[in-house]
């Protein structure tokens, strides 16, 4: 099989239409599987999934297992070449997979790439970032022209706005399509991380692992971005980020600089080049 593409719902009926009727009509000419792990849902995501997506293998947990552990049990069961992880808000364009196939067909040494993520009026998200330091985590909830102006040299802006692809340090986990054979090497998602950065995390494994992360401007798809963190100062899921933070800057201990990250990634890429 050529692909297994993983979603992952929580309370998401109003999403499931949109998002897996785009996914079915980019796989039409595609061997591949539609894999969706259900957190715990207490809404209708799983009466329209049975009745409109019969085709979509379902799994159900009972409660809410988080995005890296839930996630890690579709993985686990995927048997495609590719697995495309994708975000329930999430809408494909005509053509997205294939050419997003087609990008790593060709591209041997890229472990994971992601698509350029729109919003609904067609502007660009910031989706692709360097690795994170804690003084900018903290300017993000600064809501000033300041610290946006401070946050900029995070992102590849004019790169983005280009066409040609590009190597990034990580690309949030609302599209990402990677190779199998990474997984193996690479392994599961950190599923002691409940929400965020799990995506930070597994692009920064591969990246360790000798493996690139590229970005494609020239795929577009469209994300609805739930910020679940933004909708409460101090609510549960905003704590169990701000926890799970907090473990990825003790894992890789650094908080305000790159330089010794950055230097671990030169080294698996030396190790990669002389192999």
């Amino acid at each position: 099989m050529k692909l297994s593409i993983i979603i992952l719902t929580w309370n998401s009926g109003k999403h499931i239409k949109q998002c897996l009727s785009s996914v079915r009509e980019n796989i039409q000419d595609i061997e591949a599987e539609i894999i969706v792990i259900d957190n715990g849902s207490t809404d209708d995501s799983i009466s329209i999934l049975e009745n409109e997506f019969p085709e979509a293998i379902l799994i159900r947990n009972n409660v809410n297992r988080g995005v890296a552990p839930a996630r890690n049990q579709g993985i686990s069961k995927a048997v495609g070449e590719y697995i495309m992880i994708l975000d329930i808000d999430t809408y494909m364009y005509s053509d997205t997979v294939k050419a997003m196939l087609a990008f790593m067909e060709e591209n041997r040494r890229v472990g994971l790439c992601a698509p350029k993520l729109v919003f609904a009026d067609g502007t660009p998200q910031k989706s692709c970032r360097r690795f994170p330091l804690v003084h900018m985590k903290v300017l993000r909830r600064i809501d000033t022209n300041w610290a946006k102006d401070i946050l900029e040299s995070e992102n590849y802006t004019k790169q983005i706005a280009a066409c040609d692809p590009f190597e990034v340090d990580y690309v949030i986990g609302a599209c990402q399509l990677i190779r199998k054979s990474a997984v193996d090497k690479v392994g599961l998602l950190d599923d002691k991380i409940f929400y965020g950065p799990e995506d930070v995390d597994y692009c920064l494994r591969m990246w360790l692992n000798g493996y690139k992360v590229s970005f494609l401007p020239y795929v577009k798809i469209v994300h609805y971005e739930q910020r679940v963190t933004k909708s409460k100062i101090l609510s549960k899921i905003t704590i169990k980020h701000i926890a799970a933070l907090i473990y990825f800057f003790c894992k890789y201990r650094y908080c305000f600089s790159r330089r010794k990250i950055y230097k671990k990634v030169e080294m698996a890429k030396n190790y990669e080049l002389q192999r």
